[in-house]
């Protein structure tokens, strides 16, 4: 299996290549010269799979450069830090199926697929004899996924850049608090765009990307994606064992990494019915569904933090199939997102659109209403990301629909936001026992390019 830029302009490389380049040296994001399909008699013996086994099928079809015995071993290894047995449980509330992806070591679906990349990254260093600087941004989850996935690890650093006070207090502390010295967060002050943006310079400069061997760990990652695809998988598996047909997901998102991993299990041939995409009030990808009009506008604070973005960077990658894999047209896409702030679609594209996603926005008062009342129902605590999903599909989806919504964090890393709506503060799990009590080390620093740049060469390894 080889791997393509979006904007078509590096010659095809092997997955272990396309791992550590993460973004494309032609400014792109990186995908599979094409996507495998898989047989229904495939499906009908991954069914029957445990969630180890199921993800070192799927990821075997990509990573094709990677023997299989080291490929089992680095998957095995990646979820061994997992709390609960089947790794992304599936449980039915209110007649809605609520697919858990917070049963990581930081609680928050972002660690389905950072173990896996610490993991990949130490391997393919160690093989290569060769030294990595991560630099990546987060709207809050990523980065402690990702510090996590990598702490301690031989021959890498990490620069985490994350919105100075945009992010939950428990989010900043799971960063801030991790004292190994080979992790260094980075508080910005500015939007989470603003850091994706900075992020985004230091690695089109080609000089400095290669002078400082940066690696990226945000969904800009193939491989960050590719992890996601096997819980669409395993939720439909286990919706369908539990008589479940014409299943939706509803997939709270703001940088469209996590339904573009539904996209591609729907692109192998997986009975997906429908992908529904669920935005807060930052609504450009529900905009872009719904009236065509994907337009930049600034950013608001929510209290589902994860997704106050306006720019989708995953969203790229959908675009190349979109445009039928022409390259070009995405290049003039983005060049006139970059001089006019938006992208035109054809009428004839929007119809595609609207034939592979649905999409609802969520404000905040209706968010802080579905945890209220859905705990009112069924005593479930849902985060306010995942609340999101919730309302989109409960308003969205036909009657002779199966909903199956992605939790994406455990509603005590938002414990404000969940007291406010309910009265009651979640009890912390064990993960987070006494973390307001433990030392923090941060940079607050401004949006500054140049300054954050000197700040890595400074410390880069």
């Amino acid at each position: 299996m080889r791997y393509i830029s979006t904007r078509g302009k590096i010659a095809p490389i092997g997955f272990k290549d396309a791992v550590m380049m993460g973004l494309a040296t032609d400014g792109g994001l990186l995908l599979p010269e094409r996507i495998p399909t898989v047989s229904r008699e495939e499906l009908a013996v991954w069914q029957e799979l445990p969630y180890r086994e199921l993800a070192f099928r799927i990821i075997s079809l990509f990573a094709t450069d990677i023997p299989e015995a080291d490929l089992k071993r680095l998957v095995d290894r990646s979820y061994d830090s997992f709390e609960h047995r089947e790794i992304t449980p599936v449980v039915r509330e209110d007649g809605v199926y609520i697919l858990e992806l917070f049963h990581g070591p930081t609680l928050a679906f972002k660690d389905v697929a950072l173990q896996l990349l610490g993991n990949l990254f130490e391997y393919l260093l160690k093989e290569r004899g060769q030294r990595m600087n991560i630099v990546g941004a987060t709207s809050g989850d990523t980065g402690s996924a990702a510090i996590c996935g990598v702490r301690g690890k031989e021959n890498i650093n990490i620069f985490i850049l994350h919105p100075h006070g945009k992010t939950s207090p428990i989010q900043a502390r799971q960063m801030t608090t991790v004292l190994d010295a080979n992790v260094h967060n980075i508080a910005v002050e500015g939007t989470f765009d603003d850091c994706q943006n900075i992020v985004k310079a230091l690695f089109s400069d080609l000089s400095f990307k290669e002078k400082y061997a940066l690696g990226a760990v945000n969904s800009i990652n193939w491989a960050r994606v590719l992890a996601q695809v096997v819980y669409y998988f395993y939720a439909w598996f286990r919706v369908a064992d539990a008589g479940g047909a014409n299943m939706v997901f509803s997939v709270p998102t703001g940088n469209f990494g996590d339904i573009f991993a539904g996209y591609v299990a729907k692109r192998m041939g997986f009975p997906i019915k429908r992908l529904l995409l669920a935005t807060n009030e930052n609504n450009i990808l529900t905009r872009f569904i719904n009236d065509g009009d994907y337009s930049v506008d600034q950013v608001r604070q929510t209290v589902s933090p994860s997704m106050d973005i306006q720019v989708a960077s995953n969203f790229e990658r959908y675009l190349y199939y979109l445009f039928d894999e022409n390259p070009g047209r995405v290049r003039d896409a983005f060049s006139q997102l970059a001089a006019a702030g938006r992208i035109d679609f054809t009428p004839q594209e929007l119809a595609r659109v609207r034939e592979e996603f649905a999409s609802r926005s969520v404000n905040q008062v209706e968010t802080l209403e579905t945890i209220a009342t859905f705990r009112e129902k069924t005593g479930y605590l849902l985060d306010p990301h995942t609340a999101v999903g919730v309302r989109a599909a409960l308003e969205c989806a036909g009657p002779d629909e199966t909903l199956i919504c992605l939790a994406t964090a455990h509603p005590a890393k938002f414990g404000d936001a969940v007291e406010r709506a309910t009265g009651i503060a979640p009890p912390f799990p064990p993960a987070l026992a006494g973390i307001e009590k433990l030392p923090t080390r941060c940079e607050v620093m401004a949006a500054d390019l140049a300054k954050i740049r000197a700040f890595i060469e400074g410390k880069a390894r």
